[in-house]
């Protein structure tokens, strides 16, 4: 992926990494263009950063629609970035849980493969075009107190391979973020001390991101104790250690 000169659309970006990450990508000489839920966080945004907002709900299939009509109406997209997710808590004991469990899967799985199912035919078109996913370190060693997430995180991460693989001959570059715990307002971390500061973890991705342009993956150093606990054979351990404090 070449880190300047991209016009780049990302599912979610009001908060978090995703805010981060389109600053950074603005700052490299990019049109980045995000979206989320409450239009008046992206209108605080646009005018406090000069990122443009675009309302979208990605559990809402008629939503990316519009969006995306939207967003290529006015713009050359040639990136994609399926950054939109939640993550909560859920008691697997309690049938109450099964709402949250649905709307993780709407929000994070489905809401990818909406957004991606959308745009391919259009990127197919398009100049360097590239679909960033967005998974987690869980995908490969849950945590249990989020296990929705976690798993939806692990689909994320297998749909990625099987979409390498199928657009391997059309242009479209596919890579998968594999963030690890960051700082944010996601569950609350933003001053855990066992998550990584969100700018450490935003410079190692964008040193990645230019230093390696034909990355599959982004794994910062800090991600690979999950992504390599099991060929390691370090699985059970990691589980353990990852779920003991929780």
């Amino acid at each position: 992926m070449k880190t300047t000169g991209n016009t780049i659309f990302m599912t979610g970006g009001t908060s978090g990494i995703g805010l981060e990450l389109a600053r950074r990508f603005r700052d490299l000489g990019n049109t980045v263009i995000i979206s989320g839920r409450r239009q008046e966080l992206l209108d605080t945004i646009a005018a406090e950063d000069g990122i443009e907002g675009i309302y979208l709900d990605v559990a809402d299939p008629a939503s990316i629609t519009a969006a995306f009509e939207k967003v290529t109406g006015a713009h050359d997209v040639n990136v994609l970035v399926t950054m939109a997710g939640i993550m909560q808590i859920e008691d697997l004991r309690d049938p109450g849980h099964l709402p949250t469990a649905e709307q993780t899967i709407d929000i994070n799985l489905l809401g990818t493969i909406r957004a991606v199912a959308t745009f391919t035919p259009y990127l197919l078109k398009q100049t360097d075009p590239v679909i960033l996913t967005v998974s987690s370190g869980l995908a490969s060693v849950p945590l249990t107190i989020t296990p929705t997430y976690s798993a939806t995180k692990a689909a994320i991460h297998s749909y990625t391979q099987s979409l390498r693989i199928q657009l391997a001959d059309t242009g479209i570059q596919v890579i998968e973020l594999v963030p690890p715990a960051v700082q944010t307002t996601l569950m609350n971390q933003e001053n855990d001390e066992r998550a990584m500061p969100l700018d450490e973890y935003l410079d190692e991705t964008m040193r990645i991101l230019q230093d390696q342009p034909d990355a599959e993956e982004v794994l910062v150093d800090r991600v690979r104790f999950l992504r390599h606990a099991e060929r390691e054979n370090r699985y059970e351990n990691v589980l353990g250690v990852l779920n003991s404090v929780h």
